[in-house]
């Protein structure tokens, strides 16, 4: 229940003897609900006996059209929960508007003039048009530094590869061109820069991260294995060659002639 206060002034009144001005004050009470979906709205004065009937709305936003079924004492609060299932838009980002006036969330449906079938445009509040717009730019950019990052992230798959199997090859004693070792640092390095030059957000930025961290690992372990190899003997091959002596000259056979 609440409570409102006003003043009445009263008449000036002559007498044959005095002349006197009175002012009473006196209290207004106005008597107040809660609506289903929370709302504090004023009592209706209507004969809560006679039952409301459903009434349908034709709902226009934009070049869509939507016809929808609600209580003719309802409000127009209520009547934007009603199409947020249908617009996808929350309440507070719904505007309606009937026989050219914005209408409050407060406002009577029956009280205001609506009858069955009448005409109601909603339009979407500026702000959320913007938020909307911001939110959809931010998430563009954040999928395009995923698949930025996903390509330089295959790279490295590649590269780490080599650098365990450099890493394999030296623990078992087998000396590696150390021109190798150089190449793939700098190939790692060019990896490097190319996800510094990737402006990530949100999970794009954790994932930014780890990949920056694997390109960290493999140049400290490339840098470790190239001292490593530079202390490994290079095996040297040697081939010894079989040698033959020179067959003995042969002997023509010496015929006996007889008589």
């Amino acid at each position: 229940m609440l409570k409102r206060s006003s003043n009445v002034y009263g008449k000036m009144h002559e007498s044959s003897t005095t002349t006197t001005t009175t002012s009473t004050s006196r209290e207004e009470e106005i008597d107040c609900e809660m609506r289903p979906g929370g709302m504090l709205v004023q009592r209706r004065s209507q004969n809560t006996d006679v039952l409301a009937t459903n009434v349908r709305l034709r709902v226009t936003f934009g070049a869509l059209r939507y016809q929808i079924s609600v209580n003719s004492q309802a409000t127009f609060g209520e009547v934007k929960k009603v199409l947020t299932a249908d617009t996808g838009l929350q309440a507070g980002e719904q505007r309606l508007i009937f026989r050219g006036k914005e209408r409050e969330n407060g406002e009577y449906l029956d009280i205001c003039g609506v009858k069955d079938r009448s005409k109601v445009v909603l339009v979407e509040d500026p702000t959320s048009i913007e938020r909307r717009f911001i939110e959809r730019r931010r998430n563009a950019k954040i999928q395009s530094a995923r698949r930025a990052i996903s390509d330089v992230s295959m790279e490295i798959d590649k590269l780490a590869d080599q650098v365990s199997a450099i890493d394999k090859s030296i623990s078992k004693g087998v000396k590696v061109p150390e021109v190798q070792i150089t190449t793939l640092t700098e190939m790692l390095m060019r990896q490097a820069i190319k996800l510094d030059n990737i402006s990530a957000e949100g999970d794009a930025s954790a994932l930014k991260s780890l990949q920056c961290k694997r390109v960290q690992k493999c140049v400290e372990t490339l840098d470790a294995v190239k001292i490593t190899n530079a202390r490994v003997k290079p095996v040297i091959v040697t081939t010894k060659w079989e040698t033959f002596e020179p067959p003995l000259p042969t002997t023509a056979p010496q015929w006996e002639f007889f008589d």
